[in-house]
């Protein structure tokens, strides 16, 4: 997968060169081009941003260099594929989507994937009209820049890429995977602070492993998220042995 992130500062994507995407990236798995929207300025002095039009506090990005940036890397792409198809552009605001599992595994399914990082009071509504795919955003506050909420993007849908992950499970089993929130886990020392690992644990019956699991997902989904554990329940039913099934 072949990300390609619009921004100000293309320095800050050097942070995801480590850890699990650093080897990714190393392993050609993924890969992510930062380019910097101010070397597409048509002045001197690499401006890009001007003031709004109507009045108002802030500056705000200009279309042009948005637009010649994006062109440059779709024609990029599109050379390297030797075909014209349509790229998913993403931009990242608060106005957009707000990001959940499902939408970051539909996104892991793109080969490639640009990636709008606004910043002052917003980009030129135009060019948004003429570029962008997919409004996403990461929560409803606001931040400085697009650059982190998409550094959060990239980190969650490249877990769904193949490969990236050393246990493909691991991507299924976490949280909100099916809805809930993912069970209490422990490591050794078997007993820490004088709190010891539940039995179940150490019994060896995977089958009553899985059966506690659940219903401590079930548990503290309904504690601590009970907007998802009332979905949860509008969409799945018990079944004559008091299992949970999804409804039909």
């Amino acid at each position: 997968m072949n990300i390609h992130v619009m921004t100000l500062f293309p320095e800050m994507f050097d942070s995801l060169k480590s850890s699990i995407l650093g080897r990714a990236i190393k392993n050609n798995i993924i890969s992510i081009n930062a380019v910097n929207i101010r070397d597409y300025a048509f002045n001197k002095h690499n401006k890009v941003d001007d003031y709004t039009y109507g009045g108002g506090a802030g500056m705000l990005m200009q279309a042009e260099p948005v637009f010649q940036c994006h062109k440059a890397i779709i024609d990029c792409i599109n050379t390297d594929l030797d075909q014209n198809i349509k790229i998913r552009t993403v931009y990242l605001t608060p106005q957009g989507t707000v990001l959940n599992q499902e939408l970051a595994m539909e996104l892991a399914k793109e080969e490639e994937l640009v990636l709008l990082c606004g910043h002052y009071e917003g980009i030129d509504e135009r060019v948004l009209e003429e570029t962008v795919t997919d409004y996403i955003s990461i929560g409803d506050y606001v931040l400085t820049g697009g650059e982190l909420p998409a550094m959060v993007l990239i980190d969650t849908i490249s877990r769904f890429v193949e490969g990236v992950l050393n246990n493909d499970e691991s991507a299924m089993t976490e949280s909100f995977s099916e809805g809930l929130l993912e069970y209490p886990q422990y490591s050794r020392p078997e007993i820490w602070h004088e709190k010891k690992v539940p039995e179940i644990l150490m019994s060896g019956h995977h089958e009553n492993v899985e059966k506690w699991r659940f219903e401590q997902s079930l548990m503290r989904t309904k504690e601590r998220r009970p907007d998802l554990y009332e979905k949860f329940e509008n969409t799945h039913k018990k079944d004559k042995k008091g299992r949970w099934i999804r409804n039909i």
